[in-house]
């Protein structure tokens, strides 16, 4: 979610997406991830609180547009999954948060068929999920 944020490689790609399900957890990792571009010198003061602000209104909604996308809660279902993944796949807790949740949202919606992720565990993780890996 960062790329649909910060100009970094592979952004075109996340910002040409026409829905995007997220988990509530990008709620933290998001901010965390621009705040520490600021601290690596890779962003300003102002450009991480601008991003952050544009993040927070697009994940919170405005009082005159709703969230541009629906995020997944990390109800118990979602952290049960979760935890599973982490001994199936051997993923970081916040990793296994994101393909639980994505999971959920498929279980949902079976048009929820791709996962857009840069990570290569994660992304080996959401393909062997069955998942149609963005970008390919």
């Amino acid at each position: 979610m960062v790329k649909l944020y910060a100009d970094e490689p592979g952004h075109e790609i996340v910002r040409a997406l026409d829905a995007l399900i997220v988990s509530a957890i990008a709620r933290v990792e998001v901010p965390a991830a621009l705040w520490r571009k600021e601290r690596l010198g890779e962003l300003d003061v102002a450009q991480a609180e601008t991003l952050v602000a544009a993040f927070e209104a697009d994940f919170l909604g405005t009082a005159d547009e709703s969230p541009p996308y629906a995020a997944v809660a990390s109800a118990p279902a979602v952290l049960e999954s979760a935890a599973q993944l982490t001994a199936t796949h051997g993923l970081r807790p916040y990793d296994a948060i994101q393909l639980a949740s994505g999971l959920a949202a498929a279980g949902a919606d079976p048009q929820c068929e791709a996962f857009a992720c840069f990570d290569d565990e994660l992304r080996a993780a959401a393909a062997r999920s069955g998942f149609v890996l963005v970008p390919d």
